[in-house]
């Protein structure tokens, strides 16, 4: 028996980018960063970031379109895959591991909607003679 399975939670480093297979499926492609705190030889707190090529196909991946940019929290659920490509300009075959999300669920709230939300202001309220009941 054998499981391959990848969980992270992190944060978007780019807006997810939507393309279409030769079929017309749709794929979104993101990055999302995690990060580590750990303690080097010299007993200093060290803080390393690791980056998450990130790959959702049909309608998770369009709703990923949607909703995620970048800044935003998510939590990533699928499986690793490793796939060669061309690079440009005759760099070779080189190769990437991405995890192909089953399930992305969207934490916290939207960057712009932060900022929004703190420009808003509540209105005064209105004293008991403005009041018509």
């Amino acid at each position: 028996m054998s499981l391959n399975r990848a969980t992270i939670i992190g944060y978007l480093g780019a807006d997810p980018e939507l393309r279409n297979l030769p079929t017309g499926q749709p794929v979104v492609n993101f990055t999302v960063a995690t990060d580590e705190t750990f303690l080097d030889k010299q007993g200093q707190k060290q803080e390393r970031v690791e980056w998450h090529h990130v790959v959702a196909f049909a309608k998770l991946g369009e709703t990923c379109k949607e909703y995620l940019k970048k800044g935003r929290q998510v939590y990533v659920e699928g499986r690793l895959h490793t796939r060669e490509y061309e690079a440009k300009n005759n760099g070779g075959k080189r190769r990437r591991t991405e995890i192909v999300a089953s399930r992305v669920q969207f934490l916290g709230a939207p960057p712009a909607e932060r900022a929004d939300a703190a420009a808003i202001e509540e209105p005064p309220i209105p004293s008991a003679d403005e009041v018509p009941f």
